[in-house]
């Protein structure tokens, strides 16, 4: 039991936590509402981190027949998500910078209401920014792919050990994230969003072409 729950542990949270990031979705959130209070951005945090938990217990249990049953391919899946990522990481990249004070007074008049932020924390916070795409096809797969002498109760107690090591970060680092803000300064903010911004673009490009890729040799 204790090597089934070692193993089940390790194989998710490394295989997801990198696909994930949950520092870089933090700064992604921060770029998008950056005139959350500390509370807004609590609240948000508990939010997210349960959205993320339900879609990565859901993709690792019945990701592949819900799929199967819609008649979804990974590749279709990696297509839609990458197109979507894409464009978010696009937008970020050509949002203009607000420095001078008829902006920021403008920011604070469109400061997000709360019922704002519950139905954006959903999509696009948690569905495709956090928990996009790319870690339900690795959750899928790894879902699909449990112990071959079947299932145990070390594997079922390591999935939800990984689950909650993964959510814990992703609520530790979006909570956080205003504090990170301080610390690095405006120009450092600026320049780690923009950076960040660049990286989602590139991680909806490549997870498109991952798709695109294989539905092309589905065709030969």
């Amino acid at each position: 039991m204790l090597k089934d729950f070692t193993q089940t542990t390790l194989l998710l949270v490394t295989g997801l936590f990198p696909i994930i990031n949950p520092p870089a979705s933090a700064m992604i959130v921060l770029s998008m509402l950056p005139n959350c209070t500390a509370a807004d951005r609590s609240d948000l945090a508990w939010r997210i981190t349960i959205n993320s938990f339900a879609i990565l217990l859901g993709s690792l249990l019945v990701g592949a027949y819900v799929l199967s049953f819609f008649g979804i391919s990974i590749p279709v899946l990696r297509v839609a998500g990458g197109l979507i990522i894409g464009m978010a990481g696009w937008n970020l990249l050509q949002k203009p910078d607000e420095d001078d004070e008829d902006d920021e007074r403008a920011e604070l008049k469109a400061r997000p209401r709360p019922g704002s932020l519950a139905a954006k924390a959903f999509y696009p916070l948690t569905l495709p920014l956090t928990v996009g795409p790319g870690s339900i096809a690795v959750a899928i797969a790894l879902g699909t792919g449990s112990p071959s002498e079947g299932l145990s109760a070390g594997h079922f107690a390591g999935v939800g050990a990984a689950l909650v090591v993964l959510c814990a970060s992703i609520y530790v680092c979006v909570r956080f994230a205003g504090d990170l803000e301080r610390l690095l300064g405006n120009i450092g903010t600026k320049i780690t969003m923009r950076l960040f911004a660049f990286v989602i673009f590139c991680i909806g490009v490549q997870l498109f072409w991952n798709g695109l890729s294989e539905l092309v040799k589905t065709l030969r």
